[in-house]
């Protein structure tokens, strides 16, 4: 399915043949550039950047590189090609075809599936809005701008739907996508974790890492669902959703390789040593990720969810890899172990399939979030030092479900509040380890020069060196 640059909105849904909306999708496209000018990137408008532009949304020889303005970025709407004889794989219309049209009892519900993940897109453009003033290398700072224009495409994206199935309803949501603000007191994001400020690029690298690999495992349930545009909108979305999680992954791998590269040629190993040396060690590292690991565990609901229920019986959400999965598919009878507290000790509870469909999508992102710390602490090992990252247990420090009254710590023991608040400095990142991260965000823009706390990365862009000039400031 080929991608027509020609049209004003650049598309493969013959938006052209549909008058109405095309109107409705240019007047919100003006609104959505002026977001963009006062939300997107600082200071950046008039940058030529390397980026990456969809042209197809083919499996494969998809994306066109070459320089761009942001402004000037051909957003559009793309959709991964239909399916033939595609179903509905699961839930109570299981066997039935897939929808092309908003089944009228399932209207509200697929709305606000459409309206949660659309706000998601322009959040965490809006969080990072600074960072670029602070960028450890061209490499990096094109990466950032990489990612923040394919945000601005799945906003696209749900705006589509929103404005193509949901008539005055899905225009008035589309407008509202557009209002709302990232760590707003009046008019905050819908989801806590997108309105937490991402400060620097350690957290950024964080949030690449765990957020967007949540944003993966929401869109893999959705690219299952039995409304086929919904499906065929997230499946081409994953395919841009994997390059923010690289950068995320080899972000920190390189700051951990710099690290043990400081360590092994002034033998020290103190966090004190290490910060006087400029870089970040790795307790600071690890109260970073049990911060943004934990906050990430919380964007998958409640353990216990009616709502997901719900969405899975309507067909309208599913499992990750659903097709995979070796059962019904209707989950009446079946049961998932979940985490209660019993008698001041965690312990694992049967409860009904149906409504644990959450803890099961967190337990997929805990098991794939598990191989890059895996991949990490391979860096350290291979520098022959002892130190591993880990992943902190998943009733640490969560603010949802069942276990958000609960003080556990990263190893898994639950705690007094005066056990907890004599150890969290520990666990999480203290605002003496945010000033020291925050000290070491310098601008470096020079073609193949890297801040002193992160190292270059192995490969270029595309097959351009890392010293190619990626950003060209006017």
């Amino acid at each position: 399915m080929s991608i027509d640059y020609n049209e004003k909105i650049p598309n493969n849904v013959n938006l052209s043949t549909d008058k109405t909306l095309q109107r409705a999708l240019e007047r919100w496209q003006p609104n959505y550039l002026q977001w963009w000018k006062e939300m997107g990137p600082e200071g950046s408008l008039d940058f030529d950047v390397y980026l990456r532009t969809a042209i197809s949304a083919d499996a494969s020889g998809w994306a066109h590189f070459d320089y761009v303005k942001m402004p000037d970025y051909r957003w559009g709407i793309f959709l991964t090609p239909p399916e033939e004889g595609r179903l509905v794989n699961f839930g109570e219309h299981k066997g039935e075809p897939a929808w092309q049209e908003v089944p009228g009892e399932h209207r509200a519900n697929l709305r606000r599936i459409v309206v949660t993940q659309g706000d998601t897109e322009p959040a965490s453009v809006e969080q990072q809005k600074h960072l670029g003033l602070t960028c450890p290398s061209l490499y990096d700072l094109r990466n950032l701008f990489q990612v923040n224009v394919e945000e601005g495409r799945h906003l696209w994206a749900m705006v589509y739907l929103l404005q193509r199935y949901f008539g005055r309803d899905g225009r008035e949501e589309a407008e509202a996508l557009l209002q709302r603000r990232s760590g707003a007191a009046d008019h905050p994001r819908i989801l806590g974790a997108f309105n937490e400020p991402t400060p620097d690029w350690l957290s950024y690298f964080m949030f690449t890492y765990f957020t967007d690999r949540d944003g993966k495992f929401q869109l893999c349930a959705l690219a299952e669902s039995g409304f086929d545009p919904l499906a065929r909108t997230t499946q081409f979305m994953l395919t841009e959703e994997a390059h923010h999680m690289f950068v995320g992954e080899s972000g920190i791998a390189r700051v951990i390789q710099r690290t043990c590269e400081a360590m092994r040629e002034h033998q020290v190993e103190a966090p004190d040593q290490l910060r006087a040396l400029g870089v970040i060690d790795f307790a600071t590292l690890q109260r970073y990720l049990n911060f943004h690991y934990s906050v990430t565990l919380d964007l998958f609901g409640a353990d216990q969810s009616s709502n997901a229920a719900t969405f899975f019986s309507s067909g309208l959400k599913g499992r990750y890899d659903e097709t995979k999965i070796q059962d019904d598919h209707v989950l009446k009878n079946d049961t998932y172990k979940i985490l209660v507290l019993e008698n001041d000790a965690l312990v694992e509870k049967e409860v009904p399939a149906l409504v644990s469909l959450n803890e099961r999508l967190r337990d997929a992102f805990v098991k794939d979030s598990l191989r890059g710390v895996t991949r990490w602490n391979k860096v350290i090992e291979r520098h022959g030092l002892p130190f591993r990252l880990h992943l902190p247990h998943k009733g640490f420090n969560r603010r949802i479900g069942a276990l958000n009254a609960v003080r556990i710590s990263p190893d898994g023991h639950v705690l007094s509040e005066p056990a907890w608040a004599a150890n969290v400095h520990r666990w999480l990142p203290t605002d003496e380890d945010r000033a020291f991260v925050t000290s070491l965000m310098g601008r470096v823009i020079e073609p193949g020069k890297f801040a002193n706390w992160i190292a270059p990365p192995a490969n270029g862009i595309k097959g351009k060196p890392v010293d190619f000039e990626y950003v060209r400031f006017q």
